[in-house]
């Protein structure tokens, strides 16, 4: 049965690095839904974090192919529940014909924030769970969607405990 799965990985940061994680994926035929990557606390690394779609022998193949990769230091796999994981969102939303006001207040209810105003469209910004971020564009879809960009997902684990972090690679 495939289901979403959410991998963190900890990377020499240097150029190339994100080419050949992406080629594992792409030469065994595994899509990438998400992918987020950035430098970490220490710029010798980075960190991605990779979501996908498949089954149990997917995942473990792909941990197991990440673990073979040189510049790969760390990787896990987020289960349900163990991770903090945000998106970050911005949307273009048609204001004509609709109250701005109304628009506005539907985008503070989702805890977004209003960053540019024009007479025919608002751009707001928002970061939350995809869950959250999905059930804003549901609701701006019936007033009119100029544009949107996603960042992909981030996440960290849960407090302290089995943290994927470089401190853990000293």
């Amino acid at each position: 049965m495939s289901e979403k799965f959410t991998v963190g990985i900890i990377v020499s940061n240097h150029f190339g690095v994100l080419s050949r994680v992406a080629g594992l994926y792409a030469k065994r035929g595994y899509n990438i839904d998400s992918l987020a990557v950035g430098v970490t606390e220490n710029p010798a690394y980075s960190r991605m974090t990779i979501v996908s779609t498949g089954d149990e022998y997917m995942k473990a193949q792909v941990v197991r192919q990440l673990e073979k990769l040189h510049d790969v230091k760390m990787v896990t796999v987020f289960e349900k529940g163990s991770a903090v994981s945000n998106e970050h969102m911005l949307i273009k939303i048609r204001a004509s014909g609709t109250s701005k006001a109304k628009i506005s207040e539907m985008i503070n209810n989702y805890g977004g924030k209003v960053v540019d105003f024009s007479g025919e469209f608002i751009t707001a910004e928002l970061t939350g769970s995809p869950e959250k971020i999905e059930r804003l564009i549901d609701e701006a879809r019936n007033i009119g969607i100029l544009e949107l960009c996603r960042s992909g997902l981030i996440s960290m684990v849960h407090g302290m405990e089995k943290a994927l972090g470089i401190g853990n690679l000293d």
